[in-house]
């Protein structure tokens, strides 16, 4: 082999390395991300760029309450009340997951052609959740959301609105909460399916830095 050659292999060996890397560090640690919805208005603006932490998805650690995360979109968005009436718990449905580990690599650790949204959690496993007259209630007590604007509601828009968050799961929803589509329609979000959790905001420059108090 001449030199030429080895000069080539050796630079396709460095890309290789380099390409492996990066997936490592965007799987298992931060990765940087678009807002394209609006139903995490005022707090987060379509166009917005931010930096997700896959931390604890890597750790298997679930959210904590307040937390604003991304996970992947259910295969069925929105379930009437007749549906829901018969499943066993209010979980989120995904349907049509690639089986093969190629497909499986493709749509979980390249992410390609995988829908994710972003919200806010609001319950956690074992916790009743009850939406009534525009306000939640966590087991009992009315939740104080100060992220929210004073004029906004909350409505049931969907058939979760009366139930107990199963184990493993959390209930998220947008703090637009007349656009969103989240939780209460199409039910909690499994662990599993949880990506990451909003760390930072680094575009636009006139707001940049930590998401931890929004």
């Amino acid at each position: 082999m001449n030199d030429k050659m080895k000069d080539i292999l050796e630079w396709i060996y460095c890309i290789l390395i380099a390409i492996a890397i990066a997936i490592l560090i965007k799987y298992f640690l931060i990765t940087p991300t678009i807002v394209q919805q609006e139903s995490m208005k005022p707090t987060f603006m379509p166009g917005d760029r931010l930096l997700l932490s896959r931390i604890s998805r890597t750790m298997k650690k679930l959210p904590e309450r307040g937390d604003i995360i991304t996970f992947e979109a259910p295969s069925d968005i929105h379930i009437d009340e007749a549906e829901a009436e018969t499943m066993s718990q209010p979980i989120a449905k995904y349907e049509n997951e690639p089986t093969s580990i190629w497909g499986k690599f493709v749509h979980n650790v390249l992410e390609i052609g995988k829908v994710s949204y972003i919200k806010r959690v609001i319950a956690l496993p074992g916790e009743h959740v009850l939406i009534q007259d525009g306000k939640v209630y966590i087991n009992g007590e009315e939740l104080h959301e100060d992220y929210l604007k004073s004029s906004v509601t909350t409505e049931r828009t969907g058939a979760f609105y009366d139930f107990v968050v199963p184990e493993n799961c959390v209930f998220a929803m947008g703090d637009n909460r007349s656009v969103s589509g989240d939780c209460r329609a199409f039910g909690c979000i499994p662990k599993d399916k949880i990506e990451s959790k909003a760390v930072f905001r680094f575009w636009p420059l006139n707001k940049f830095g930590s998401t931890k108090n929004m």
